[in-house]
């Protein structure tokens, strides 16, 4: 409680004002069967491994499976995604909390940035949805933390380190464009936190991390809903047990693998259009 006002004769009455989801209805429905039966006749078609604390890209057609997966022990990614034919579109995280909830899984969308606001790839199977929310308040993957990057720690320790997300996540998309880090930079957004597991203190209602549940082969998989280029960032702190943004934490590789679809399962598939707002200039 605020020690700086004091609290008005009405204080209970305007605290127990009903809470009402802000975003419900009008979202697409997930159709678990035509994911199913384009998974059936996917194809493996490429794997790439992230090391530990560096960063990687790769590219997925759109209709295709992509997946993250913990290969060899408990390890947090840092997930960025953009429409490879326009990289001003690219995962809004805030809006993917705000229309699904503050962690995702099966079913729910990874949302793009406006104006174009339209699902980039969509969760189609996670080996630990079982997870849920735990005694503490804390989910699997995270779409609340932005990315542990080297600002903020500077801030912090008044000290330097390089193999935060941020910079992986920078240093591998500039590999991969053949462009300077300063001019990949500005490309690099709040992530999708993937097998990290977070969540608010219940007195102070601070960020937390603890452990990640994921374990040697555990998975997230995704449908790329557009074509599009991804980057991975091996979290430099592991499982987020007890620390990030330094070299003390036991760090894995993350594989990612891309499965192709065959076309016939895709005959019916219909790709997300951009939103059809129509702006009203003044």
């Amino acid at each position: 409680m605020s020690k700086h006002s004091a609290k008005p004769l009405d204080a209970t009455e305007r605290q127990s004002a009903k809470p009402v989801v802000c975003y419900s209805g009008g979202l697409p429905s997930y159709d678990e069967a035509f994911y199913a039966k384009a998974r059936q006749s996917a194809k493996h078609l490429q794997s790439v491994v992230i090391p530990p604390r560096t960063g990687g890209c790769f590219d997925v057609k759109a209709g295709s499976f992509f997946r993250i997966s913990c290969q060899h022990g408990s390890q947090v990614g840092d997930l960025n995604l953009w429409n490879k034919h326009n990289m001003q579109e690219r995962f809004f995280s805030g809006k993917t909390r705000q229309l699904h909830a503050s962690h995702v899984s099966v079913g729910d969308r990874l949302w793009s940035s406006m104006p174009y606001v339209r699902p980039l790839a969509t969760i189609t199977d996670d080996s630990l949805e079982w997870y849920g929310w735990d005694e503490d308040g804390g989910g699997v993957h995270d779409v609340i933390g932005t990315r542990c990057d080297p600002y903020t720690h500077n801030r912090l320790h008044g000290d330097n380190y390089h193999h935060c997300c941020h910079s992986n996540l920078t240093s591998s998309l500039a590999q991969h464009l053949g462009i300077s880090f300063e001019d990949a930079e500005p490309h690099i957004h709040d992530v999708l936190n993937v097998f990290m597991c977070t969540g608010f203190t219940k007195d102070t209602h601070q960020y937390f991390m603890k452990a990640s549940p994921a374990r040697k082969g555990d998975y997230i998989e995704f449908f790329a809903e557009t074509d599009l280029l991804c980057a991975l960032s091996a979290c430099p702190g592991g499982d987020c047990s007890t620390t990030h943004s330094s070299d003390e934490a036991v760090c894995h590789p993350l594989t990612v693998e891309i499965f192709d679809t065959a076309e016939e399962a895709l005959s019916n598939w219909v790709p997300f259009k951009p939103s059809h707002y129509t702006r009203q200039l003044p």
